[in-house]
């Protein structure tokens, strides 16, 4: 969740966006039989697909957060949502979980860096790829060790499965292209013309405050802290990522968000202010992922377990 001039990682989708079905399939057949990690011709078989293709799966897979980078076994988190019988949202149903997966991989720095600097970093609301690959440039030759800069060729790749990955694409030239990832219903990336793209701040009444709230508890943990300034939850400070850009949240937004939240869980978050500036307060200690089986719980019409 902080960016390195040294942990980064480029071009290890195999040039695949992410697509639907990848993960909840990709998790199952993993989980059920983790030699398939190794044995790619077996993998090729349970997921119906290419070698590449099974590269580009587990990528999606740890770049999500879904399975570990060092074993691909699965999370807490990957269990929780991803379970076959047990967990949350195996098929990725709720938007929900759609805005949750794009957290994960947006501030997932170290697996997913172009995503990551894009939704953090670049703020330009109109844009080509060809700019795009432009300011990525400019941000590896300033920000990251020669020696872990990726080639032209791989980032050209990394920024067409940005935009492939979140935008939906009003022209495709063959079947495999018309398959759109499921971040794209989030409508962060449109698409306006041949290579044009916008990326606009808004007011996002579909992203639930809890989804929110799990990401300020990721945040808060890893920064260390129980206290944020507005500021440092609106854009990236210090070299962490930031929920606000992420979301793609103007100010406004964002306290509306907030306000949501504090209101739905006084014992947990307060807004306050001090010497002129609003700051997020952690009251109790509580573990994100106790959030979000309070979300899925009223998404289920069930009594929640988190105490508001």
């Amino acid at each position: 969740m902080r960016f390195s001039a040294s942990r980064v990682a480029f071009g290890r989708h195999e040039s695949f966006h992410l697509r639907f079905c990848w993960l909840s399939k990709g998790f199952t057949e993993l989980q059920r039989d983790l030699t398939l990690v190794t044995d790619v011709d077996r993998a090729t078989l349970a997921l119906g697909v290419g070698k590449n293709m099974v590269v580009s799966i587990r990528y999606w897979l740890r770049a999500a957060r879904m399975i570990r980078e060092s074993d691909s076994s699965a999370t807490k988190l990957g269990d929780f949502l991803l379970h076959p019988s047990q967990g949350e949202d195996p098929f990725l149903e709720d938007e929900g979980t759609l805005w949750l997966l794009h957290w994960l991989i947006a501030s997932n720095t170290e697996t997913a860096t172009t995503i990551a600097w894009f939704f953090n970093k670049f703020h330009k609301p109109r844009f080509g790829q060809q700019e795009l690959r432009a300011a990525l440039g400019a941000y590896l030759q300033s920000s990251v060790e020669s020696y872990r800069r990726p080639a032209a060729s791989t980032l050209r790749t990394d920024v067409s499965v940005l935009t492939r990955t979140y935008a939906r694409h009003q022209s495709a030239g063959s079947i495999e292209e018309l398959m759109d990832s499921p971040l794209a219903e989030l409508e962060l990336i449109t698409e306006t013309g041949k290579n044009s793209y916008q990326s606009l701040f808004g007011e996002r009444p579909s992203l639930p405050c809890e989804i929110v709230g799990f990401a300020l508890l990721q945040l808060l943990e890893c920064r260390g802290v129980q206290v944020l300034p507005l500021d440092d939850i609106l854009q990236s400070t210090d070299g962490y990522v930031s929920p606000g850009t992420i979301f793609r949240l103007t100010e406004a937004g964002l306290m509306s968000k907030l306000e949501e939240l504090v209101n739905a869980y006084p014992r947990i978050f307060d807004l306050r202010e001090s010497a002129g500036l609003r700051h997020l307060f952690l009251r109790r200690e509580l573990p994100a992922i106790d959030l979000l089986k309070t979300y899925y719980q009223q998404a289920s019409s069930m009594t929640p377990e988190v105490a508001a």
